[in-house]
């Protein structure tokens, strides 16, 4: 009989512990039941591991950017199934720029009163998809090859984006942009008038 109060009174401790802690949680969080189950900090907590893998010095004046939307139709052939087809709509972007890192302090000379200043090649550093703004419009018959179309047909569009910006002359627009830019920005500093050339340009001096 004995033990059996003393288990009685153990369950009646444990009932009155849980109670009044129901009530405190409740009193802080408006709602006795809710209370119980509530966040306790009411923040989220979480664990990431990040790496730098690699530095990289930029040196690449950015001087021009080309934005393009493209309607991408792309097949794949076959000899008795009927042709997988995918129609996505791709928008993307090349940029024109030239590398700094190559001018050599050589490539700089006073001639006079006027500063020469011989600058590489413009470049096109940069042409890719922007696959945040694209999008998989449509495919027919792709079966199990849809993922092979669809990167094929992503593929295209950023070889098209390449070709297509140097068709347009993205090169010569940064070209006239490195001249526009830092023409007046380099004379101010030097204090005497600069003259910008290329590779082609200095040729074309020397031959006179």
């Amino acid at each position: 009989m004995r033990f059996f109060k003393f288990i009685f009174q153990i369950l009646l401790l444990s009932i009155l512990v849980v109670g009044a802690v129901t009530i405190w949680r409740g009193a802080r969080h408006g709602n006795w039941f809710t209370g119980w189950f509530a966040e306790t900090t009411g923040r989220s907590v979480s664990t990431h591991s990040v790496v730098l893998e690699e530095v990289v010095a930029m040196g690449k004046l950015e001087l021009v950017k080309y934005n393009f939307k493209d309607i991408v139709e792309h097949e794949i052939v076959r000899q008795w199934l009927p042709n997988s087809r995918a129609i996505l709509v791709v928008q993307g972007e090349a940029v024109g720029c030239i590398d700094l890192t190559r001018v050599r302090p050589d490539d700089i000379q006073a001639g006079g009163d006027t500063l020469l200043i011989h600058l590489p090649e413009p470049e096109l550093c940069v042409f890719k998809i922007d696959h945040g703004k694209s999008k998989v419009y449509n495919t027919e018959y792709a079966l199990m090859d849809e993922a092979r179309l669809v990167d094929e047909a992503y593929r295209e569009a950023e070889t098209k984006i390449r070709q297509s910006s140097l068709e347009m002359g993205i090169l010569d627009e940064a070209r006239e942009n490195a001249r526009k830019v830092l023409t007046p920005l380099l004379s101010k500093s030097s204090g005497k008038p600069v003259a910008i050339v290329f590779p082609l340009n200095a040729t074309r001096e020397r031959l006179k």
